[in-house]
């Protein structure tokens, strides 16, 4: 694994820099004021190919991998616009479908996936299961008769519903020779018979709504099922692991977002002669939260590149542990971005105040800090389980 960028994505870093700049965090913030989604940056940032650079080339897609796309989702957070659909719509359903999805899944789908014309949501976490993929209960069974398949269940906190033309559904089958339930993955469109929508009412300003989602009786055809039913956590995982190195991306931008704006603050604001940053109560502070990022990122990178390679267990370890230091890493920059500013940090001329409830999802989702450190503790550290 290359430890410095290759020129080709710091070119690609400095494009997608360069259509964040256009674009900021005025825009986003009027986005969500308005309540509509950043229609125009997602269609430019489609166009330019940086939508679907994960997705294979024979679906028009840009032949890349999660490397190139975490770069595209980093780079916009840092210009103060990030698009948190990409997380979910290329990064997760777009890696499974072209994993694992049929060939006509494929052509559905992952050409639209590519060019933003059609989005596809993520329906995993449950009222009951929570961060325990192994205890969801949104069931999946046959009908004899037909041989459709008829899910049962809810789902919360799934983002983009309202917008997606389908939500990628975690079910899951019984065992015929066992009896065990089995993770498995459906495409559900959004107006199919039977899935019913609910906005969840979020503090968290957002310009994609979050929704809980119930399933009674919901029929589809076989054909809905992606991949081999006997898969398993295979295929759940596969799209879990980008969705980790996403995230990091995500909180990665921010942080790195709040941090220039602080920086750019203490170089300016002069108190007694001399800018703030001249004083090391400021200036540490400062260049602590830039190590701090610059070493997530690593670990992102890491993780990205054993994701590319196909090492579905090395990239969940590295992935995990990208995910925890960059929500932490994003947390302290904000917190220190604000601190620096003092009252104009809570300004809305500043724009920072908001970025302090959405750093601290980056601790929560897409996973919480504490299921990653069971993870690492039980997979990497070798410790017995404590539950």
């Amino acid at each position: 694994m290359p430890v410095i960028e290759s020129e080709e994505h710091k070119a690609l870093r400095a494009a997608v820099a360069a259509l964040g700049a256009k674009y900021g965090r005025g825009y986003l913030a009027h986005a969500v004021s308005s309540g509509h989604h950043p229609k125009e940056l997602w269609e430019e940032a489609a166009q330019l190919g940086y939508l679907g650079v994960n997705l294979p080339e024979e679906y028009g897609g840009g032949g890349g991998g999660i490397c190139e796309l975490s770069i595209v989702l980093e780079e916009l957070g840092a210009a103060g616009c990030p698009l948190l659909m990409m997380v979910v719509s290329p990064a997760i359903c777009g890696t499974v479908i072209a994993r694992f999805g049929t060939e006509e899944q494929k052509r559905e789908w992952l050409p639209a996936l590519s060019d933003g014309t059609r989005t596809m949501a993520f329906g995993i976490t449950e009222p009951d299961a929570g961060s325990n993929s192994h205890r969801i209960t949104t069931t999946a069974r046959r009908d004899p008769d037909t041989g459709d398949w008829l899910l049962t269940g809810r789902k919360v906190f799934v983002s983009g519903v309202d917008t997606a033309e389908a939500t990628l559904i975690v079910g899951r089958t019984e065992d015929a020779r066992t009896g065990n339930l089995k993770p498995c993955l459906f495409i559900v469109p959004r107006d199919t018979e039977g899935f019913q929508r609910n906005a969840i009412d979020m503090e968290l300003n957002a310009a994609e709504k979050q929704f809980e989602l119930v399933l009674d009786d919901v029929r589809l055809p076989a054909g809905a099922l992606v991949g081999d039913e006997d898969a398993g956590l295979l295929q759940l995982f596969a799209g879990l692991n980008p969705e980790r190195i996403m995230g990091a991306a995500f909180a990665i931008g921010m942080g790195r977002y709040a941090l220039t704006k602080a920086v750019e603050y203490a170089r300016e604001r002069t108190v007694w002669k001399v800018p703030i940053g001249a004083h090391q109560a400021i200036a540490h502070p400062l260049a602590q939260a830039h190590i701090e990022l610059e070493m997530a990122r690593l670990m992102m990178q890491k993780a990205a590149h054993l994701c590319d390679a196909g090492d579905d267990i090395g990239a969940g370890e590295a992935a995990n542990m990208a995910k925890y230091a960059a929500g932490e890493a994003c947390v302290k920059a904000v917190d220190q971005a604000v601190h620096t500013l003092g009252g104009n940090g809570l300004t809305r001329e500043y724009g920072l105040a908001s970025l302090i409830t959405a750093a601290r999802v980056s601790r929560i989702a897409p996973v919480s800090r504490e299921m990653i450190l069971n993870y690492v503790s039980h997979q990497t550290l070798g410790l017995p389980k404590s539950y």
